[in-house]
C-alpha cells in the first residue's frame, strides 16, 4: 500500500481531550477518530490492527474446538426479563420500542440469546459438549465513556459460550479457554495478570479476570501487596445452570432424565485490546507494535520520491517483499525526510527500510528496527533476507 493511496491523518500535537497514552496515540497515529463520546470510527490502520487481533482470537478459539456464529445485535427485552437481568443491568442497557410496539434492546452481551438458540436446537446429551462464539459489536450506555476504546458505548467483543452435560465438562472447557486466553494475550504482545473475580451481573460461582497492567488503567489490582493500575481485557465465568434454568434450556441424559445444560461464558474486549497493546508498547516517539498485530510489518521510507532512480529502487524492494507475502507500507509522499521519520516512529510499524541517495551511491539499504532503534546497513539482498526472517519470528 502507498501512503498517498490510503488514509492516515497523523497529528503533530497531542489532542487536549485525550486522557490516556493509548488514546493520545490512537488519535495522533490516525488509527481512529471519535464521532461522539463513546463511539469511534476505525480508520484504515486501526481497522487492520483490529482484523489482526480478530484473526489471533479466531485461531485460538478454533484450537479449543469453538465454532463461530453471529447473533443479532437487536434483542427482545422479554428475554432479559425472563432471566431477571433487565433490572440488574439497569440504565446501562440501551432500550427502545419499535413501530410494532415491541420492547427492544441493543445487546450489551448475549447470554440470553445464545441460551434461547441452543434451547431450541439441542435436546440430547449426544449433542453435547458444544462451544460457540462470535466477534460482534456490543452496546452499553456508559455514563462516562473515557480512555478512547477502553470504555466506549459501542465496542467489539469476542464472547464464547460452552454447553456441557455436567460440571466436569464445564471444568474442562473452562481450563481450555483459560489457556487459550493466555496464548491470545501473549501473541498480542501483552503481559497479563490473572485474578479471581466477582461474577457480578453475569452470575455463576467462579470467574477470572485477565488484567493488563497499564499506567492509565481504570482498574486497580493488588500484586504482592503493591497496587497496580490495569485494564480488564478478558473475563471468563462458570455460569452453571443460571441461564438454562431460567430459560428452560434442558437436555435428556443417557437415562432419559431431563437436566439443565451446564454453561460457561468467556469474553474478550477485542477493540479494547488495541488500546491495551499501545499502553504496554510505546515510547516517547510513538507506538511500537508487536509483530502479529502491527498494521504492516514493514514501512519503506522514500526520502526523495521525486527522484526516479530512488523511487525505482524503493518499488523494487516493495515488489520483492510483496512477492514473499509481506505487504509493506510505502511512504511516497512529497515530504521532508524529518517528517517521514517522525511519522514512521509514531505509527510504530516494526521495521523501517530507508531508501535515499545514500542507497544509490553505496549500493546498500538501511533497515531500522523500531523497538530497539537498531540499524542494519547491508546490500539489498541481505536486508530483504533479514526482513523476511524478522517478519516470521
Amino acid at each position: 500500500m502507498f501512503w498517498t493511496k490510503t488514509f492516515i491523518p497523523t497529528l503533530k500535537e497531542t489532542p487536549q481531550d485525550a486522557e490516556s497514552i493509548s488514546h493520545q496515540l490512537l488519535l495522533r497515529a490516525g488509527l481512529v477518530r471519535m464521532l461522539m463520546a463513546g463511539a469511534y470510527s476505525y480508520l484504515p490502520l486501526g481497522l487492520k490492527v483490529l482484523r489482526h487481533i480478530e484473526n489471533i482470537v479466531r485461531q485460538e478459539m478454533s484450537s479449543c474446538g469453538a465454532v463461530e456464529l453471529l447473533l443479532p445485535a437487536l434483542q427482545p427485552l422479554e428475554l432479559w426479563q425472563r432471566s431477571g437481568r433487565d433490572a440488574l443491568i439497569g440504565e446501562v442497557m440501551i432500550k427502545f420500542t419499535d413501530r410494532r410496539g415491541r420492547k427492544i434492546c441493543l445487546g450489551p452481551t448475549h447470554e440470553e440469546v445464545i441460551t434461547e438458540l441452543v434451547k431450541s436446537q439441542v435436546s440430547s446429551y449426544k449433542q453435547l459438549p458444544l462451544v460457540l462464539y462470535q466477534i460482534q459489536t456490543k452496546f452499553r450506555d456508559e455514563l462516562r465513556p473515557r480512555f478512547g476504546l477502553v470504555r466506549a458505548c459501542e465496542f467489539i467483543m469476542k464472547d464464547a459460550y460452552s454447553f456441557d452435560r455436567d460440571e466436569a465438562g464445564l471444568d474442562k472447557n473452562y481450563q481450555a479457554m483459560h489457556a487459550a486466553y493466555l496464548r491470545i494475550f501473549k501473541r498480542c504482545g501483552l503481559d497479563v495478570i490473572t485474578t479471581e473475580a466477582d461474577s457480578g451481573v453475569m452470575g455463576g460461582k467462579v470467574s477470572h479476570e485477565f488484567m493488563v497492567p497499564a499506567q492509565d488503567g481504570e482498574d486497580v489490582v493488588e500484586v504482592n501487596a503493591q497496587k497496580v493500575n490495569a485494564i480488564e481485557v478478558g473475563h471468563i465465568f462458570k455460569l452453571g445452570a443460571k441461564y438454562s434454568a431460567s430459560l428452560d434450556a434442558n437436555f435428556l441424559d443417557a437415562d432419559g432424565k431431563r437436566k439443565p445444560v451446564i454453561m460457561g461464558c468467556y469474553g474478550i474486549g477485542v477493540s479494547r485490546l488495541i488500546s491495551s497493546v499501545i499502553e504496554q508498547n510505546n515510547d516517547q516517539d510513538g507506538i511500537i507494535w508487536p509483530r502479529e498485530v502491527a498494521p504492516y510489518k514493514v514501512m519503506i521510507l522514500v526520502l526523495d520520491a521525486g527522484d526516479k532512480k530512488i523511487m525505482d529502487l524503493a518499488l523494487a524492494v516493495y515488489q520483492e517483499l510483496a512477492e514473499k507475502g509481506i505487504e509493506p507500507l510505502l511512504d511516497d509522499r512529497d515530504e521532508r525526510g524529518g517528517v517521514k521519520f517522525k511519522d514512521a516512529d509514531l505509527l510504530g510499524i516494526p521495521l523501517q527500510v530507508i531508501v535515499g541517495k545514500k542507497a544509490l551511491s553505496s549500493g546498500t539499504l538501511e533497515l531500522k528496527i523500531r523497538r530497539n532503534q537498531e540499524k542494519i546497513i547491508q546490500p539489498k539482498e541481505v536486508i530483504l533476507r533479514e526482513i523476511i526472517k524478522l517478519s516470521n519470528e
